[in-house]
């Protein structure tokens, strides 16, 4: 029994079979790695669903134990509802409608498909309810985190109505005019899960606002919300960079950036982040000024991200075909315009988070964005960070950035040549100030401020 349970869809760890054992390893980047480091020193059970033949093995023993300092506990869910619940649901349908992603000529399709996956993602939730109502002890604090798991909160407050709860929202959230896509039923089931947590968190006051007016439309009682925008561990980033294998990547990115100034963007290969717009961006302002195709170089390190889904694979090859087309435009022999790289390389991302002039960051939406602040600490050439006023970092870090409003693609070229520009005293000032203001919130504090405001929760109807 635990008095503190965090629950998120993915674990902390990744597991890799080595011989006769499983090598046990931490997971590298988004939401699980900042959980993992506010936990430090914490004695708390980690709840996740298993998703990997690893963890599906650890699953069927009950409990994985203590790992690395954490009590992890795995959820098995049959491959049919995980599927469904994962792929149709959350990332294809929760992930598109709070990142204002749909074409509505053609998505979303309501159809007796999506029906069918509906049920699973209340049954693959259900299964989390249950798990959790079962191993928290009496009066603990629960911690729910990912749109995945947005239908947790209901039936956890029938069960252990003893429990201090609180789901909190790493995403945006849309506005009720987006949210009017879902069938009112599901929105109001949507919402009221949510709700019935004993307090809703948000990185901003935007995402909260939307929430609360979504749920003013749909719900008999209004929720209780909470803002507490996440930081980054500037010690932690700094013990990292120093690391003998982060100085061999940026020995590596030395000699592919071969004395040109950086213009880097550090993202998942995801719709939401926007990254066609970038490069053309770039396009735009090689052809103003063709001389800067000698004298810059645009890093892009994408993380790969839902293949499984033909939105990604198609946005990939657009991404691959708009690069090899200004490659083949601005390049010459032996050094081309823009490097893309898409690979899962930690080390070689924190390289290139301290090595950058300028760091674009044009995101359609997002709920924080993590990587405007890690660059913002771990840079060490008083790089300039471009922001899209759209993520939720932006409320933050605006004052310091320059701020890019993430549609207009010459507007974005003029923020990064204003970048470029910029003089050196302006430079530093600004990189001060990001710094500065990213380095709030650290993990361990933001998890004590969400934690401390959890309280009991309470089963909302729809209106």
């Amino acid at each position: 029994m635990s008095e503190l349970v965090i629950v998120t869809n993915r674990g902390p760890f990744s597991f890799a079979s080595q011989a006769d054992e499983v090598a046990v390893g931490r997971v590298a980047g988004g939401l699980v790695p900042s959980l993992a480091a506010a936990l430090e020193g914490e004695r708390a059970l980690w709840i996740a669903a298993a998703l990997s033949e690893g963890e599906r093995e650890l699953a069927a023993a009950a409990s994985a134990g203590p790992m690395q300092g954490l009590e992890v506990d795995f959820v098995a869910v049959p491959d049919e509802v995980a599927a469904a619940a994962y792929r149709v649901i959350a990332n294809g349908t929760l992930w598109f409608l709070h990142h204002g992603l749909f074409d509505r000529t053609h998505r979303p399709r309501i159809d007796r498909h999506w029906h069918e996956a509906w049920e699973h993602y209340r049954s693959y939730n259900t299964l989390f309810a249950d798990e959790i109502a079962r191993r928290a002890s009496d009066g603990a604090t629960v911690l729910v985190n990912d749109y995945h798991l947005s239908l947790v909160g209901g039936r956890l407050a029938e069960l252990r109505p003893d429990l201090a709860t609180v789901y909190f929202a790493h995403t945006p959230f849309c506005d009720p005019d987006e949210l009017r896509v879902l069938p009112r039923w599901a929105a109001a089931e949507l919402v009221a899960g949510m709700a019935s947590c004993g307090v809703v968190g948000f990185h901003t006051w935007r995402w909260a606002d939307n929430f609360r007016r979504c749920a003013t439309e749909l719900l008999a009682d209004a929720p209780e919300v909470l803002v507490a925008p996440l930081g980054v561990d500037a010690p932690a980033l700094a013990a990292l960079a120093a690391t003998p294998a982060v100085e061999r990547a940026r020995e590596d990115l030395r000699a592919t950036v071969d004395g040109r100034r950086v213009i880097l963007r550090s993202d998942r290969l995801e719709l939401s982040k926007n990254i066609v717009r970038g490069f053309l961006a770039l396009e735009e302002l090689l052809e103003d000024e063709p001389g800067l195709a000698d004298s810059v170089v645009f890093i892009a390190h994408l993380y790969p991200s839902r293949a499984e889904l033909p939105e990604y694979l198609s946005y990939r090859n657009e991404v691959e075909r708009t690069v090899a087309r200004l490659n083949e435009r601005y390049g010459a022999p032996g050094r081309v315009p823009v490097v893309l790289e898409i690979s899962d390389d930690h080390d070689a991302s924190v390289a290139e988070l301290s090595s950058f002039d300028v760091l674009v960051v044009n995101a359609l939406r997002d709920g924080m964005n993590l990587v405007a602040k890690e660059g913002s600490v771990l840079n060490r050439r008083d790089g300039v960070l471009c922001l899209s006023r759209e993520v939720g970092a932006f409320a933050e870090l605006g004052e310091a950035a320059i701020a890019v409003e993430p549609f207009d693609i010459s507007g974005t070229a003029a923020a990064i040549r204003r970048a470029l520009a910029m003089p050196t005293g302006d430079r530093h000032a600004r990189a001060l100030r990001l710094a500065e203001l990213s380095a709030r919130h650290r993990p361990a504090e933001w998890l004590a401020e969400v934690v401390a405001q959890a309280r009991p929760g309470r089963v909302l109807r729809p209106v």
